[in-house]
């Protein structure tokens, strides 16, 4: 069994593969985080951790529990499981309830519990998946007397992996109504400030750079209030003892299973604990819950490991591979694309785009994308955008379909269902189905305003709309893109005591729009974009396999944009293409690191030389041959592009079995008269294997600890090689 629930200390432990994680039952009901770390015995004695340190005496504490006989427990100083607002802890809150006498003060004591076999899905959220042989799962109830609000607190251990999912369903079982304040997905209580807080920022064209600094006291926080996980902060942190690196270290990582907004804490206190929390952004946030209804929390993935950033990334790869992205897709091999947008822009037509299919199935390449353009009036960025029906004038899409596809080619296609230009018909004939706050200036993006995903007619439009294209025309691929960020965000239909209700309402009206979209079309592979990697989450990931990971491709600035996205998404999700390039050298660089992601080409095809045909012809072969063991394998990240003086970026897939491995090597700098010594990881050290690239035949022993000198196989500036071994 995966969790234990002992009567008599009234602790559950939940032990997933090399971890365990205990919840106590204390006095009077208080639910306590007692540890979560390497895997212990079930039954250890945890009754020292109900209480830390010393308390002053003007710090408030709970008479009955004092009078039990415990007068050292304070609610301040305790280490919560799930902590309230206004009660005595003063520290961060993972729930505020807004009750019918306007006061948040809330205070949840335990009820009862039940355990199970499997996962079951959330409702109207992305979740993940499984079934009773891989997971199980406890339901911790709690309840708020005074407000009679039932919170249940889920938690899915995961046999073979170190993962817990967490949420948390905030029920009224009262007769008034209340609303929910803050509702986070998950607190964890440390006993030490003694970490690194490593989480991902950046912007459009430089996403989730890599950083890590000493916790300090007080609060340190990443966030997005821009009605998406956005470009700057993705929804991911991690906690790593001191000197953590690839293969050392302790480290304690969350990732939330949502797309808008986010908040993720970490809060040191007098006491040097910390706690650590994430979930739903509670700037402009307060929920309704009437008698009777619920409110569910986005889930949050909990990993731990014992062996540094290298197994926490490998856990939630293998995770989200078998338990989050879509089964049709997971482990279905993507056909290799080509874009038309950096080839083309909106200057196309049908005979261009077949050229561009002719020139590509010649190359090996399986499915053209036919970017922005294709549809109302779109010859720039400043119209059309809602008006979902064919640019007649321009495009014969039957003919242009039928003609891919009669060349043995897949054929996919742009939209931006998100967003409406005031330059459009559907603008003109709803002019209030933007999202918009009456009486405000109204912020244009793009020359684009966001449409109104919270309202149902405005979905059940687009959703029509994309139908008459999608049921009528062949089409394998769509790539969904969302160009701005939220301004004015508000709705026409909600009135004043629901309008923070809005951002959270836009979300579910959108998972609702995905959900619906790929059970009609559970065939259509469907790529997410937002203006590069602005909404690479692991939301989107339960309806769509792979995401665009950035408009930047140049293959340096990729190596760090790829490295930040690996600590917790799969090369799978990743999407990665070739463009740009300047010369041999720096498109074979662009190759190898594409192939690190799903692969593919941004280019007019019919400029290649020969020379470039035969890379390209190459690198689709290289595709096929390394296709398994990087999209299934597991990364080991052996040099950072972030390390020293940023020279170079090191790194390998190596199939489940251990029989292959993808050793790719990429240099920023060209450096002279010094060796390149790398030493690989994750090999069978008791297997031998050979590189027909090196000529050489090693064991794994030997490869992974004397290493292999590369200097003379790397010597320009900006090149890359790909090295592959096989058992022999």
């Amino acid at each position: 069994m995966s969790i234990i629930y002992n009567e008599q200390t009234k602790n559950f432990q939940l032990d997933a593969k090399n971890s365990s994680y205990v919840i106590g039952i204390f006095e009077g009901g208080y639910i306590l985080h007692l540890y979560y770390g390497a895997k212990i015995p079930a039954g250890e004695d945890f009754s020292g951790e109900y209480y830390r340190g010393y308390q002053a005496s003007f710090i408030p504490y709970n008479k009955a529990v004092r009078d039990a006989g415990y007068p050292a427990f304070y609610p301040g100083n305790a280490p919560m499981e799930y902590p309230t607002n206004g009660a005595g802890d003063y520290r961060t809150a993972a729930l505020a309830i807004l009750n019918a006498d306007g006061n948040t003060v809330t205070d949840i004591r335990y009820e009862s519990h039940k355990i199970y076999r499997g996962k079951p899905r959330i409702d109207g959220l992305p979740s993940l998946y499984a079934d009773e042989n891989s997971a199980e799962t406890l339901e911790l109830v709690a309840r708020d007397p005074y407000t009679n609000a039932v919170v249940t607190l889920y938690y899915t251990v995961f046999d073979e992996l170190d993962a817990i999912v967490r949420s948390v369903d905030i029920k009224n079982d009262g007769d008034k109504a209340f609303k929910v304040d803050t509702a986070a997905s998950l607190c964890l209580d440390i006993h030490s400030m003694d970490y690194d807080w490593i989480h991902l920022w950046g912007q459009h064209c430089q996403e989730r750079a890599l950083s890590m600094t000493p916790l300090e006291h007080g609060n340190q926080s990443i966030s997005s209030k821009r009605g998406a996980s956005g470009h700057f902060h993705n929804p991911f942190a991690a906690l790593a003892t001191h000197g953590t690196d690839e293969t050392h270290g302790e480290v304690y990582a969350v990732n939330l299973v949502y797309s808008g907004n986010f908040t993720i804490s970490a809060e040191v206190d007098a006491g040097c604990t910390t706690r650590l929390v994430a979930g739903i952004n509670d700037h402009d946030f307060l929920w309704e819950v009437k008698p009777g209804d619920s409110f569910r929390t986005p889930e949050c993935v909990l990993v731990y490991s014992g062996a540094g950033l290298g197994e926490m990334s490998r856990t939630f790869h293998r995770l989200y591979l078998d338990h989050l992205i879509p089964e049709k897709w997971a482990y279905t091999k993507r056909p290799l694309l080509i874009n038309s947008w950096e080839a083309a822009y909106f200057n196309f037509d049908t005979d261009k785009l077949i050229a561009f299919a002719e020139r590509a199935k010649e190359l090996g390449i399986e499915m053209l994308v036919m970017d922005d353009g294709w549809f109302g009036r779109r010859d720039n960025d400043t119209n059309s955008l809602g008006d979902w029906y064919i640019y007649e004038k321009k495009l014969d899409l039957k003919r242009l379909t039928d003609t891919v596809h009669a060349m043995g080619l897949k054929f996919g296609i742009w939209y931006e269902p998100e967003m409406i230009s005031p330059d459009s018909d559907l603008f003109r004939a709803h002019p209030d189905w933007h999202i918009h706050v009456p009486g405000r200036p109204e912020t244009e993006g793009r020359q684009q305003y966001i449409i109104d995903f919270s309202r149902k007619d405005v979905r059940d439009n687009i959703f029509e709309q994309m139908s008459s294209v999608l049921d009528n025309y062949d089409i394998d691929y769509v790539k969904w893109d969302f160009n701005r960020n939220m301004t004015e965000a508000g709705s026409a239909l909600l009135d004043a005591e629901h309008g923070l209700e809005f951002y959270h309402r836009y979300m579910l009206g959108l998972y609702e729009f995905l959900e619906k979209f790929v059970k009609k079309y559970p065939d259509l592979l469907l790529e997410s974009c937002s203006g590069g990697g602005g909404r690479f989450d692991a939301g989107w990931l339960a309806y769509s396999p792979q995401v665009w990971a950035s408009d930047n491709t140049n293959p340096i600035d990729r190596c760090r944009i790829q490295y930040g996205t690996s600590l917790c998404y799969p090369a799978s999700t990743m999407g990665a293409h070739v463009s740009h390039r300047d010369n041999i050298s720096d498109y074979n660089m662009r190759g190898c690191v594409a192939m690190a992601g799903t692969f593919g080409y941004e280019m007019d095809p019919r400029t290649f030389s020969e020379e470039e045909k035969a890379l390209v012809k190459q690198q689709v072969a290289n595709y096929h041959k390394y296709y398994d063991t990087i999209h299934y394998g597991d990364l080991y990240r052996i040099v950072s592009p972030y390390d020293g003086n940023q020279s170079r970026s090191i790194w390998s897939y190596v199939s489940r079995d251990k029989k292959q491995a993808l050793l790719t090597v990429a240099t920023f700098q060209r450096v002279f008269n010094q060796n390149l010594f790398v030493r690989m990881q994750g090999l069978d050290p008791e297997k031998t294997y050979f590189c027909e690239a090196l000529n050489l035949r090693a064991s794994g022993a030997r490869l992974m600890n004397a290493g292999i000198n590369l200097c003379d196989q790397l010597r320009q500036i900006g090149q890359a090689k790909e090295f592959f071994f096989e058992e022999v």
